[in-house]
């Protein structure tokens, strides 16, 4: 495992035989308890996470909008400088005849949303970046403060990818927002699609090819827990159109895998190899392909 996406480290991971990082949780399932009434920590969290247990969505959406009123704190400060701009222009427009007036006015409400989605992938992930420091692979309840920082990561992703981030897919912005929210990519590396989540634990190592409108998604749920667990795509791979990546899964070094297909959890497609179908499998193609 090179420097990339090296999460092997992590006591929730280890590498039987030598192997590839496997999820430990996942290989040795046992009889868990989902909906916990407890709490390990104790103090404040303690107390927090068993009223969280006990209330659920109450507790939950109470936290959440103290996120969402961060959200709303970094995209008025990324509109700010449009709006300062825009109002400057529309005092100018009141002076000209109708025709270049409209037209002016016209400009500066685009002027405005760029202004906005451009300032918007350089202030998000400044605050993204406390989150990283937070941001560990989990498997547990869904109830719980240790989600927390994963809730708050994605938020913050997708606060930029739904507002701007298909305008600028691909482009060189898109890979340094992905960047900057944490994401390991190499070099000439190719993102086209905006359809990510949990940046903070995908590895693209280079000369990647992600192509159009491909998923990659480095969480699911699986018998009331939730599980956040590593992506690592290794160097030369190609992930097909519309092709969906989950969570806990390796492709190869210039493996491929074809449009439309569905890599799952703990799936490790091997170097050089060609996975296709919903689940992908291993196929054999002729070479002209």
């Amino acid at each position: 495992m090179n420097s990339f996406g090296n999460f092997s480290h992590h006591p929730a991971f280890l590498k039987p035989n030598g192997g590839l990082p496997c999820r430990i949780g996942l290989m040795n399932p046992k009889k868990e308890d989902i909906n916990p009434q407890g709490s390990e920590f104790k103090g404040p969290r303690g107390w927090y996470e068993r009223l969280l247990r006990r209330y659920q969505a109450p507790i939950l959406s109470v936290t959440l909008g103290g996120i969402y009123v961060l959200v709303a704190i970094l995209l008025g400060l990324a509109a700010a400088p449009g709006i300062g701009f825009g109002l400057w222009l529309f005092r100018i427009s009141d002076s000209l005849p109708m025709l270049p007036s409209l037209f002016l006015r016209g400009f500066t409400l685009f002027a405005f949303f760029f202004s906005f989605g451009f300032c918007s992938i350089l202030i998000v992930p400044l605050a993204n970046r406390f989150v990283l420091t937070r941001l560990r692979p989990y498997r547990g309840p869904y109830f719980s403060t240790r989600v927390f920082p994963w809730f708050a990561h994605n938020i913050l992703t997708y606060c930029v990818r739904y507002a701007f981030l298909d305008w600028i897919t691909p482009t060189p912005f898109n890979v340094y927002f992905y960047r900057n929210m944490g994401m390991r990519i190499g070099i000439r590396t190719e993102v086209n699609t905006s359809n990510i989540s949990d940046p903070g634990f995908i590895t693209l190592e280079d000369e990647v090819t992600i192509g159009g409108s491909a998923t990659i998604i480095a969480h699911y749920a699986v018998r009331g827990y939730l599980i956040t667990a590593p992506v690592v795509i290794r160097k030369g791979a190609t992930i097909g159109l519309r092709a969906i990546v989950m969570a806990d899964t390796e492709i190869g070094e210039g493996a491929k895998v074809l449009p439309n297909s569905v890599v799952l959890p703990k799936t490790r497609i091997p170097a050089g190899e060609t996975w296709a179908g919903i689940p992908a499998k291993k196929i054999e193609i002729g070479s002209e392909h």
